[in-house]
C-alpha cells in the first residue's frame, strides 16, 4: 500500500492555488482528474460548456504534469469510467494502491454532501475566496436584510482595493450611477480575443459532438482559452483595449455586439484559471497609472469581490433550503422559446441566439432580458435556475442560484435583493437597440400590437401589489396603477392574459 494520497481536483478548481495543493507532496501523492458523465449531465449543459471544462481540465492536467506532479487523468470515453466521482476515486484508491483522499471543498452543495459521505476522504476549506462561509454567516446572522453595499465595504477594507487609508478613493464607495450608459451602435468596440483549438481541445470536441449531440447550443466555432496562459492574455486584452470604456456602458445591449467592452473572461475566473484578487489588483493598478476611470475599475473590482463573494456567501449560509424557495408563488414552465429563441420578441430571441452560439450573455442580458420576462410572467424560477445553469459556460449553482434565486426572481421574498428587477418595454428600449426591429411596438401600451413587456410589468405589479405596496422601491409603482381608470387596469390584464396563453 503507497503512503501518499489521492489529491481529487474538480473541474472548477482548476487553480495551482488550490489548498489540497498548497500541502500536497509531489513525491508521495497523485493527483486524479476525471470527467464524469454524472457532472456533465446532472443539467442539459451547452456543448460549449462541457468542451470549454474538458478541455481545460485536459491542459491543466499537463500544467501540473510539467510542475512535477504525479497526475492520473480518466477520460469520459475509457471504457473502465464508472461514470460518477466516486466511482473514479473508489476505483483509482484500487489502482493506486493508496488509502486516503483529500479534496478541496466543492462549490455546490449536492457534492459536498455527497463527498462527506465518502470513507477516508479529508474535506479542506476552499480559501480561493476572501469571505470564508463561517465569517459570512456570522456577519449574515440577525440581520433582517441582507445588503450587498454594507458587505462589499467590508471587503473593500479587507482587501485593501482603492483605499485610501479607511476610506474609499474618490470619497465614494460606488460610482454604479455613473456606469449606466446606453451604448450607440457606431462606437468602436474591440472583440475579445479568440483562440483556435490546440489538438488536445480538437480532441474534445470531437468527444461533445459524438457524446452529447442533442445538448442545446452550437460547439463550433470554438474558440475560448483553455489554459491559464490563454485566460490570462484574454484578460490582459480587456485591461488594454475594453476596461477604460467598460464602467460607462456596462449596462448597455446591442443587436449584434455580443460583448461590447466586457471582460468575457468569468468561465475562466470561475474554473479557477484566473485568480481574483490578482485581476482587482491589476485593475487598480490602471486607475492608479491614470489609464483607467474611476467608475471602470470601481465597478469591476465590485463585481468580483462585492457581489461575487457576497451570492457565494449567501448560497452556502441558506443551503440546502435555499434551493426551494418561491415567495411569489411562480409556477409557470419555463417557455419553449428559452431554447428555440422562436419568438416575436426581438430581446428576447436576441439573448437567447447570443446564448446559443456563445454560451454567454453579460448581466443585464441575464437580469433585465430573460430573467425579467420570466419574472413578469410568473415563470417556475427552479426551471429557470436550471436554463442558467445549464446554458452559461461560467454557471456554477453556487454563483448561478442565488442570481437567479434572489436577485433575478426575487423568489427569496427580498433576502438578497431590496426590490423586484422588473421592467417594461421602456428599460429594454432605453439600454437597447433591439425594440427598433422588433415585431411589437414598444411605446404602444395596450392592444395586440403592444410591447408584451408592458402589460405583464402591470400584470406583475397588480397580481403581488399586497406585497409591492410595503416595499418602500416598489409602492410608488403600485398606488401609480391603482390611479389607472378601471377600464385601463382592465385593458392591462386582458393583454397579459391574452399573451400569457400562448406560452403553453
Amino acid at each position: 500500500m503507497m503512503t501518499g494520497r489521492i489529491i481529487l481536483i474538480l473541474g472548477d478548481q482548476l487553480s495551482p492555488a488550490l489548498a489540497s495543493l498548497k500541502q500536497g507532496d509531489r513525491a508521495a501523492d497523485v493527483i486524479l482528474l476525471a470527467e464524469v458523465m454524472a457532472e456533465a449531465s446532472y443539467v442539459a449543459h451547452h456543448k460549449k460548456k462541457i468542451a470549454y471544462l474538458f478541455a481545460a481540465m485536459r491542459h491543466f492536467a499537463a500544467e501540473l504534469h510539467a510542475d512535477g506532479w504525479q497526475v492520473d487523468y480518466v477520460r469520459l470515453d475509457d471504457p473502465d469510467n464508472s461514470g460518477t466521482l466516486d466511482g473514479e476515486v473508489r476505483r483509482a484508491l484500487g489502482r493506486l494502491e493508496m488509502s486516503r483522499v483529500v479534496v478541496t471543498e466543492p462549490g455546490e452543495w449536492r457534492l459536498l454532501d455527497e463527498m462527506r459521505g465518502w470513507p477516508e476522504t479529508q474535506l479542506l476549506p476552499d480559501d480561493r475566496f476572501l469571505a470564508d462561509r463561517a465569517g459570512f454567516a456570522a456577519w449574515a446572522d440577525g440581520r433582517k436584510g441582507l445588503r450587498m453595499e454594507h458587505f462589499y465595504r467590508l471587503m473593500r477594507r479587507k482587501a485593501g482595493l482603492l483605499m485610501d487609508g479607511d476610506q474609499p478613493v474618490g470619497g465614494r464607495w460606488n460610482f454604479d450611477a455613473e456606469n449606466r450608459q446606453p451604448a450607440a451602435a457606431d462606437l468602436l468596440m474591440p472583440r475579445p480575443p479568440r483562440f483556435a483549438p490546440d489538438p488536445v481541445t480538437r480532441q474534445v470536441l470531437d468527444l461533445v459532438a459524438a457524446r452529447f449531440p442533442d445538448n442545446f447550443g452550437t460547439l463550433e466555432p470554438f474558440s475560448m482559452a483553455v489554459t491559464r496562459a490563454d485566460a490570462e492574455a484574454a484578460f490582459a486584452h480587456f485591461v488594454k483595449h475594453s476596461l477604460p470604456q467598460f464602467g460607462a456602458f456596462q449596462d448597455a445591449m446591442l443587436a449584434g455586439q455580443p460583448f461590447l467592452y466586457h471582460a468575457v473572461v468569468s468561465p475562466y475566473l470561475n474554473s479557477g484559471l484566473l485568480d481574483p484578487l490578482v485581476m482587482c489588483r491589476t485593475v487598480e493598478e490602471e486607475w492608479r497609472a491614470g489609464r483607467v476611470p474611476l467608475n471602470s475599475a470601481e465597478g469591476f473590482i465590485r463585481q468580483i469581490i462585492g457581489w461575487r463573494e457576497f451570492v457565494r456567501g449567501i448560497y452556502w449560509w441558506r443551503m440546502p433550503g435555499y434551493k426551494q424557495v418561491n415567495e411569489l408563488a411562480a409556477h409557470r414552465p419555463l417557455p419553449a422559446f428559452y431554447w428555440t429563441a422562436d419568438t416575436k420578441m426581438a430581446c428576447v430571441r436576441a439573448c437567447v441566439e447570443q446564448t446559443r452560439d456563445e454560451a454567454y450573455a453579460h448581466h443585464i442580458q441575464r437580469l433585465m432580458v430573460t430573467g425579467n420576462f420570466a419574472l413578469l410572467a410568473g415563470i417556475d424560477p427552479h426551471e429557470l435556475h436550471e436554463w442558467y445553469l445549464a446554458v452559461y459556460a461560467d454557471a456554477y449553482e453556487w454563483v448561478e442560484l442565488p442570481n437567479t434565486i434572489g436577485m433575478s426572481q426575487f423568489a427569496d421574498g427580498g433576502l438578497l435583493a431590496s426590490k423586484p428587477y422588473a421592467a417594461s418595454g421602456a428599460y429594454i428600449n432605453r439600454m437597447s437597440d433591439y425594440c427598433g426591429g422588433c415585431a411589437y411596438d414598444v411605446k404602444a401600451k395596450a392592444g395586440p400590437g403592444a410591447c408584451p413587456f408592458n402589460s405583464l410589468y402591470w400584470h406583475f405589479i397588480d397580481r403581488h401589489r399586497d406585497r409591492l405596496v410595503r416595499n418602500p422601491r416598489m409602492a410608488q409603482m403600485v398606488r401609480t396603477f391603482e390611479r389607472f381608470t378601471p377600464e385601463k387596469q382592465d385593458q392591462l390584464r386582458r393583454d397579459a392574459d391574452r399573451f400569457l396563453t400562448t406560452l403553453g
